[in-house]
């Protein structure tokens, strides 16, 4: 039992080290810590006792009790509260770190104490914190899987969000978001007649000519309601001006997106003065998109795709939830997985050829650029520069078919910064592939549920095929569809799925939250191929169930993040990198042939062996029952048949 505590720790300490948590062994450098351990002995004497891990991490004071044994986890009183008996304490995992956390909080300044009980191994194995107070009352917080929500960076917001239960600024923001895309549709309700797919045109080229604004080019001030050049003439030649700027090119491609412009000059309604507004609509949206909107892309380095999330949240007050315009997009915490997955490097080239508002796009820049800012110092600076601009200029690439669509992706590219010239209006599945340049990874959300018998070239797992046959050798694709996909219920699907493991290697496919898409009712998955290597009948693919994401929806809001969401991330991220071992309840290693369902649910099997209580329960559950039909006089149904045949 000793090797096994002691391989425990070493775990434990690695996941630390993983989190960037520096934390202390049997005893603490800071002398208030240290002073106060030396009278925790778990058996009540007053004499020394340490915990195996304890450290500060800003002003939260972190212990940790570990347990070889998941049988030693817990054990609860007859008030079913954690027992804190002399013998409980010292056997159980948690038990041990409520003492030790209510003795800290007792014996030092410290006022936030996080106690964290751990029992088991790096495959099966439970972590379970408690928060305490100098009050030393204790709550129970829900179990996590490493403590990347404990380190410098996160430790605060899963302090607000999971023990003071407040909102996080992040939550606020989609609140503001939902808030400011409902004043803008009943504006433009009352106050324009649009067509629904004209509304986020509108948005698109308003937010274009603002950016004209630090070129001295264009003033909001300046929209005077003139009847001779109107606002909408204004406008639009701000929108000329920043295409030019941004070098978007060729001509066929801007005059594209200029035409899609032309409602500015042409709608009368807009151009007018309103009465009750004292100005015309245009100067209105103007003004509420340049405060609400426009400002918090020009101003934010996230990865948030600020114009896609927006037009998302605004769609929905247009009927429906934005589908009929194509508007299904992938949220931020989506593209960002993508990324990680594809360990996106500043010197890939991405591609995404169904690109929507570029939401892919934004959040590849975002990481790509990130990566770069990390290798800064080993870097000229005239490298440095350089490599930033091709990161915007080059090595991003977008498809769009649908012209307003197109149009609302330049507009996000150009706000961005970058792109732009690398985004086409074009059919992706009869592009010829040598307009394609070399692209490693590609990022693809296709058309949902376009293909049939009639139409098979529109089922998803074509476009994952035909990106796969776009790639260059070894890059990596990376999709997300409807687990139908997977499955290939048609001889059509089936086909493809046979050809791409020909000519293509899966690598393993994540089954994801059902709310992912939350209001649409797809059940969606995110399969992982490496282009141009054929599958090796024996490789093994990773099926993870990940269904479990952090994510919930809240009332009015939509999907939301919680705090367990950053933990259940980097467990994933650990698991596909195969950097820990875990159960097949959340992920199975196995083989596939092209007829298989591509689904963890598929391949699953229990491979957990039962402990002794589980078992003795079943047999006590047999007996009862067995029991109860003998009393009902039904024990004929515990007679053993003979075989008729002997």
């Amino acid at each position: 039992m000793a090797k096994k505590e002691i391989l425990t720790d070493y775990w434990v300490r690695d996941l630390l080290k993983e989190a960037g948590l520096e934390l202390d062994s049997q005893g603490s450098q800071i002398k208030e810590i240290n002073d106060a351990l030396k009278t925790a002995s778990k058996n009540g004497t007053g004499k020394v006792g340490f915990p195996e891990f304890v450290g500060v991490v800003k002003d939260f004071l972190i212990v940790i009790e570990d347990k070889a044994d998941l049988a030693k986890h817990i054990k609860l009183n007859k008030e079913n509260l954690i027992s804190q008996e002399i013998k409980d304490i010292k056997d159980f995992a948690i038990n041990g770190a409520l003492f030790y956390g209510k003795h800290l909080a007792k014996n030092t300044t410290y006022k936030k104490i996080l106690a964290f009980g751990i029992s088991g191994n790096e495959k099966k194995h439970r972590i379970s914190p408690l928060y305490i107070d100098e009050t030393e009352f204790y709550r129970e917080l829900p179990d996590v899987e490493s403590f990347i929500s404990f380190n410098q960076k996160n430790i605060n917001e899963y302090y607000i969000r999971e023990i003071l239960k407040e909102e996080t600024d992040q939550e606020k923001t989609t609140a503001e978001i939902l808030k400011d895309a409902q004043i803008l549709h009943e504006d433009l309700r009352n106050y324009a007649s649009l067509k629904t797919a004209d509304k986020p045109l509108l948005v698109s080229g308003i937010l274009l000519a603002l950016k004209e604004i630090e070129h001295k080019n264009f003033s909001i001030d300046n929209l005077t309601g003139d009847s001779i050049k109107t606002d909408g003439q204004k406008i639009y030649e701000a929108i000329l001006a920043c295409l030019e700027r941004s070098k978007v090119s060729p001509d066929v491609k801007k005059d594209k997106i200029i035409n899609q412009f032309n409602l500015f000059k042409d709608l009368k309604i807009l151009n007018e003065k309103n009465l009750k507004l004292g100005e015309t609509p245009l100067k209105h949206f103007t003004k509420f998109l340049n405060e609400k909107i426009f400002k918090s892309i020009k101003y934010n380095s996230s990865s948030e795709d600020y114009l896609g999330r927006f037009y998302g949240e605004f769609m929905s007050y247009s009927g429906g939830d934005g589908q009929q315009l194509g508007i299904v997009l992938t949220p931020k915490h989506i593209t960002e997985l993508f990324c990680e997955l594809a360990e996106l490097k500043s010197t890939d080239i991405v591609l995404d050829p169904c690109c929507g508002t570029g939401g892919f796009l934004v959040a590849s820049m975002h990481n790509m650029l990130k990566n770069l800012e990390e290798m800064k110092e080993e870097m000229k600076e005239s490298i440095y520069v350089d490599e930033q601009r091709k990161i915007k200029q080059e090595r991003l690439h977008g498809i769009e078919l649908e012209p307003y669509m197109f149009t609302i992706a330049t507009t996000n590219m150009i706000l961005r910064g970058d792109g732009k010239s690398n985004l086409m209006n074009e059919n992706f599945l009869t592009l010829n592939l040598s307009k394609l340049k070399n692209a490693t990874v590609g990022m693809i959300n296709p058309p949902y549920s376009q293909g049939s018998k009639k139409d098979p070239e529109l089922y998803e797992i074509n476009f994952i095929s035909h990106l796969l046959d776009s790639l260059t050798e070894g890059g990596r694709c990376i999709a997300i569809v409807p687990q139908s996909t997977m499955i290939g219920k048609t001889k059509e699907e089936q086909a493809v799925k046979e050809n791409i493991l020909k000519k293509h290697t899966l690598e393993g496919v994540i089954t994801l939250n059902k709310d992912t898409f939350y209001g649409v009712g797809t059940m969606p998955c995110i399969a992982v191929f490496t282009a141009k290597r054929p599958h090796i009948k024996d490789k093994e693919c990773k099926f993870i169930n990940f269904e479990n994401d952090g994510y919930k929806v809240a009332k009015h809001i939509g999907l939301i993040e919680t705090e367990q969401a950053k933990d259940k991330k980097q467990h994933l991220l650990d698991i596909w990198f195969d950097r820990i071992e875990t159960e097949t309840k959340f992920c199975v290693k196995t083989t596939v042939e092209s007829s298989d369902e591509w689904l963890h649910s598929f391949y699953y099997f229990n491979d957990e062996i039962p402990l002794n209580e589980e078992f003795e329960k079943t047999i006590g559950d047999y007996l009862t029952f067995e029991f109860s039909m003998i009393m009902q006089n039904r024990e004929y149904l515990f007679e053993e048949k003979s075989d008729e045949n002997e």
